[in-house]
């Protein structure tokens, strides 16, 4: 049985009359990374907030690593490390002293301190920057300090608000590779926020879409994908009498699909295995040969257009 690292019922947070958080229940198990998906406003960092003991809820009831969040929240911080939206570098030291600090704020005793910050420096591709004061870092560079410094307490479950946002390509898929490690590696459990779909879809275990303080859904990535219409079995021939034949048996729903060689079929599938053999019996029942066979769902970028109906991140900086 799966132990959960968090777990929240009915959590909710209101500002006067705006209602940020609108009873949501999560769920994440130990060990894996669940990302919480949303557009600015959905209220990602209120329940980053709430579950890192920073602000108290209004209702539910909550907890990290066993402990209730309302009533100890000692025993809850003792547990986590958290990255936000904004790094907490302190950039007239160097990131060597950052680490150093760190260490002193967790009452470590020195020599582990020294010892900890070199390990952790040599992890986050740090060593060369060592001795450079943070201000001199890329962004990329202050981003991964951040995290390293987030490891100083040996927290069992890390919170990130939004790590990679204004982060270059490159410089994210390296946190990407970062926060994996920390998950296969060191065995903790990541709560990630983020706008990128391509970020959950590339890196959480499972992913819950927060839109206007609700959960509107909730699930692995191909599983949110298979929520929206559109998806497809795709089946190629060899010729035309072979796709007359797949067509004639399969029905009107199939049809041909435009462009290419004229010689490849789209069935409406919801991605599932039931509707993949059902495809495969029929063709096989009716003695017709396909040349290939593969399954295409929409993606994230659908998913988060029909549940919220707006565009996401990568989307707006498209238009």
């Amino acid at each position: 049985m799966v132990n959960s690292a968090i777990t929240a019922r009915g959590l909710r947070k209101a500002y006067g009359d705006h209602t940020v958080l609108d009873g949501i229940d999560l769920t994440v198990a130990e060990g894996t990374i669940f990302s919480l998906l949303g557009p600015n406003g959905a209220g990602k960092t209120t329940t980053v907030q709430i579950l890192t003991t920073l602000i108290a809820a209004d209702g539910g009831d909550i907890a990290v690593g066993g402990h209730d969040v309302a009533h100890d929240r000692e025993g809850v911080r003792e547990l986590i490390g958290v990255t936000g939206q904004f790094a907490a570098v302190d950039e007239l030291l160097t990131g060597r002293e950052n680490l150093h600090m760190m260490g002193d704020l967790n009452h470590l005793p020195r020599r582990d301190t020294r010892s900890l910050a070199t390990e952790l420096l040599e992890r986050f591709d740090l060593v060369e920057a060592a001795d450079k004061p943070a201000s001199t870092y890329s962004g990329g560079m202050t981003r991964r300090l951040d995290l390293a410094m987030t490891l100083v307490g040996n927290p069992r479950v890390i919170f990130l608000d939004e790590p990679t946002t204004g982060l270059d390509p490159r410089s994210r898929r390296a946190i990407w590779d970062i926060i994996r490690g920390l998950v296969d590696e060191l065995g903790v459990t990541v709560f990630l926020t983020t706008q990128y779909l391509e970020e959950a879809d590339q890196l959480a275990d499972r992913i819950a879409v927060l839109d206007h303080g609700r959960i509107v859904a909730e699930g692995t990535a191909a599983e949110l994908k298979r929520l929206i219409p559109g998806g497809h079995i795709r089946i190629d021939f060899a010729d035309q009498a072979a796709l007359a034949a797949a067509q004639y048996a399969l029905g009107p729903s199939a049809r041909v699909l435009d462009g290419g060689d004229g010689l490849t079929l789209a069935v409406p599938s919801d991605g599932g295995v039931r509707s993949l053999r059902a495809v495969l019996d029929l063709l096989d029942a009716e003695n017709i040969e396909a040349g290939g066979i593969s399954v295409h769902t929409p993606n994230l970028d659908d998913v988060f257009l029909t549940l919220t109906g707006r565009a996401t991140i990568e989307q707006e900086s498209l238009a």
